[in-house]
């Protein structure tokens, strides 16, 4: 009686383990689903090209100016020509604005609030024809870095400003309106809760460790090496082990910085370029162009209080909807393994 008992018991555990696995992500303490048991070939995540274009004449990015966004904060030029690579400008349609007065707190009844005092600019690409920016050189990448770093950097001065995000949206599916390639950044005067909670969970297992969380997890991808799709001398590009989406990837900066504001050498700048251009060419070739949001997660503009944190882009393709599971316990499920999206990555050509 007792030996079909344990091996019936054996076999709904392994049955279990086939459907899915729960990951827990050492910096959050959030869970996410790995639903193997849907078993999603790599293939099946291709859907039609995110890309989409205006008319040149009608494009709102064509000519930042005649379209009543203000005089250029920043342009950079392509070599020996008279033609912009990228130009920032305030957003003609800002969530946040620097006028009125800052970090003045009320009440509303039980709730808080308070200005949205802040910043809010586009990085605009010159090129209308380069409608993805993997199609961009690893050198051309540089320079819109380092409009990111110039931007934050002077932004990071001002007196009210706790936090700057900087984003890029692919598709419309990922939240862009306008086809021309551009990224945004917003600078507020609060630091967001998805921050927070990445700060705190990096300050805690700091605490207890005095290790670096994030320094860890990249000691961890490179001795593992099963989940890295492309690493050069400054940066790594890995899937990570607790990926909240399919295809999910991060890049970091191989040495300890809090802040994005530390990538001061052009040549870390130029390594950045290559790993970020290697992963969104590697996501548009084998994914045939999909919708996708990056960010960038940094230290808040006081980064001399959070030598314990690590900066790094996440990218995130959008492979799936939330739907009642995951919007009622806000764990998400990825339906194909890090360890095989990131296999299916290596072999992309980037070239």
């Amino acid at each position: 009686m007792n030996v079909p008992h344990k091996k019936k018991n054996k076999k709904s555990v392994k049955s279990a383990k086939t459907i899915s696995e729960l990951r827990r992500d050492i910096v959050s303490g959030e869970w996410v689903v790995i639903a193997t048991g849907r078993g999603k070939r790599p293939e099946a995540f291709k859907s039609k090209p995110a890309s989409f274009s205006h008319p040149k004449k009608t494009c709102p990015f064509e000519d930042p100016q005649a379209t009543g966004h203000g005089q250029p904060l920043l342009k950079y030029f392509k070599p020996n020509s008279k033609e912009w690579l990228v130009q920032v400008v305030p957003n003609k349609y800002p969530a946040f604005i620097s006028k009125g007065v800052c970090q003045t707190f009320g009440k509303v009844g039980p709730y808080t609030v308070t200005n949205g005092y802040g910043f809010h600019e586009l990085f605009i690409l010159g090129d209308h024809k380069k409608y993805a920016l993997s199609l961009y050189s690893q050198e051309e990448l540089s320079e819109l870095i380092r409009a990111y770093h110039e931007r934050y950097t002077v932004l990071s001065e001002e007196p009210c400003i706790q936090y700057i995000t900087i984003f890029h949206n692919h598709g419309r599916q990922a939240g862009s309106s306008i086809g021309h390639p551009h990224s945004q950044l917003i600078a507020m005067p609060v630091v967001p809760p998805d921050i927070s909670g990445s700060l705190n969970g990096s300050k805690n297992h700091f605490h207890e460790t005095g290790q670096c969380v994030h320094c860890l997890m990249i000691e961890f991808e490179k001795n593992e090496k099963i989940r890295i799709v492309f690493e050069n001398k400054s940066f790594i590009v890995f899937a990570p082990f607790v990926s909240r989406s399919a295809f999910e990837m991060r890049v970091f900066p191989k040495k300890h910085q809090a802040s994005f504001g530390f990538l001061t050498e052009k040549e870390e700048r130029l390594d950045l370029a290559e790993a970020l251009k290697v992963a969104l060419t590697k996501l548009y070739k084998g994914l045939n162009d999909p919708p996708f949001n990056f960010f960038i997660h940094t230290s808040p503009t006081d980064s001399e209080h959070f030598d314990h944190y690590h900066w790094h882009i996440e990218i995130v393709p959008k492979t799936s909807i939330w739907a009642g599971f995951e919007l009622g316990t806000g764990i998400e499920i990825s339906a194909i393994e890090p360890e095989n999206a990131a296999k299916f990555l290596r072999k992309i050509k980037h070239f």
